[in-house]
């Protein structure tokens, strides 16, 4: 098939949609497949091979672009569009809501990364949920990445064809070339007797940063030789507010006197993030909305065997129940954290096998399964339009 990717963000861009748009591409075009990525002008320099040709033309995402798109998809005959949507990788625009009815003669994928609402205009209100169903009902079949969303939608009866497929981790385990987990540690400022703590991915309002630098104040409060490893980009390039957020939390470490106690590591390429993820002792993400497998994050710690400490699901999830692969802990809760990271660190067996769960499961999300289910929803689809 000629598939074409629409995403509001692209490597080197810093974002989880276009990490998971570049490894999603590189899986089905090594299934023989050609894909064509539209996208925002700052994705260079363009990474274009035989098989993955990227368009980096979008300077804004306003109705002048689906000139541009329409031009694009109709030049490169492509027989699938398959728009990954956030939001705020689009800059909150409501263009993006109404593309599918603009794209004729081609099928036409929309993957919702989440549910979260467009700006619109002030006071838009229920309106700004609307353009999402608006979306998913003019697309001729939509995927989406967790059993929450799934739920969702299925229950507004907006998609004509609805289909869960899974995120895998944008970072395989694969740190730098004679990697040594221990001059690593030391290398960062780390003392071997250190309860390591990492955290990986953007600086967000719903990942409950606030509450991992309270759980750490109170681990060390109790004598505990806790630090904090916080890796990756702070902001990422989509999100406006994320800037605002950040400077929440670097006065929060301040009021917190954790400034000795914090070690950022900036952004950094892949190899260096698998570096970091392999020397931490545990890995915390108390996502205030609860875990789920949407969360890029999340599925970086458990293909590097990480023991996780995250909150408890909104929805059910067995894989991550009783300890297996994650400690789960209720949302918002400093001292819960604490007491976590306290017990995993006294419970070096239990890490142990919660490493080895987290790898086991990681399993299960592999990028070859994501774009062969991918790629089977698309002939589906494309063979269903070419019927109707």
């Amino acid at each position: 098939m000629r598939i074409g990717q629409i995403t509001g963000e692209y490597p080197p861009m810093q974002g989880g949609v276009g990490a998971f748009t570049q490894e999603l591409s590189r899986a089905l075009a090594a299934q023989g497949h050609e894909i064509f990525i539209f996208t925002d002008y700052r994705a260079t320099p363009l990474q274009s091979n035989g098989t993955i040709k990227v368009t980096a033309d979008a300077h804004s995402w306003r109705w002048s672009t689906l000139g541009r798109i329409r031009h694009w998809a109709a030049a490169h005959q492509l027989d699938v569009v398959n728009i990954q949507y956030q939001a705020a990788a689009y800059n909150m625009s409501a263009f993006v809501h109404v593309l599918p009815m603009r794209l004729d003669g081609v099928a036409v994928a929309t993957t919702f990364h989440d549910l979260l609402v467009p700006y619109l205009f002030p006071k838009a209100g229920p309106l700004r949920y609307q353009a999402v169903l608006t979306l998913a009902r003019s697309s001729d079949g939509v995927i989406v990445t967790n059993p929450v969303d799934e739920e969702r939608l299925a229950s507004s009866s907006t998609a004509q064809q609805l289909q869960h497929i899974p995120i895998g981790s944008n970072i395989a385990p694969a740190p730098p070339g004679g990697y040594n987990r221990d001059l690593w540690r030391a290398s960062n400022g780390f003392q071997p007797s250190d309860i390591v703590v990492g955290y990986f991915g953007f600086l967000n309002a719903s990942k409950g940063i606030d509450t991992l630098l309270q759980g750490i104040k109170i681990a060390r409060g109790k004598g505990l030789p806790v630090k904090l490893l916080m890796i990756g980009g702070r902001t990422g390039t989509s999100d406006p507010t994320n800037i605002v957020f950040a400077r929440e939390i670097d006065e929060l470490i301040e009021r917190l006197d954790l400034n000795d106690h914090v070690h950022w590591t900036g952004f950094v390429d892949n190899e260096q993030v698998s570096g970091h993820l392999l020397a931490v002792d545990m890995v915390a993400l108390p996502y205030r909305d609860g875990v789920s497998f949407r969360r890029g994050s999340l599925m970086a710690a458990l293909a590097h065997g990480c023991a996780i400490i995250t909150t408890r699901p909104e929805f059910n999830t067995p894989e991550l129940e009783g300890d297996r692969a994650a400690r789960l802990i209720p949302p918002d809760s400093p001292t819960a954290l604490a007491v976590a990271i306290e017990d995993l660190a006294e419970n070096p067996d239990l890490c142990a096998q919660m490493s080895t769960s987290a790898r086991g499961l990681a399993a299960q999300f592999t990028w070859d399964s994501i774009a062969t289910r991918t790629a089977s929803f698309f002939e589906m689809l494309l063979a269903t339009k070419q019927t109707s």
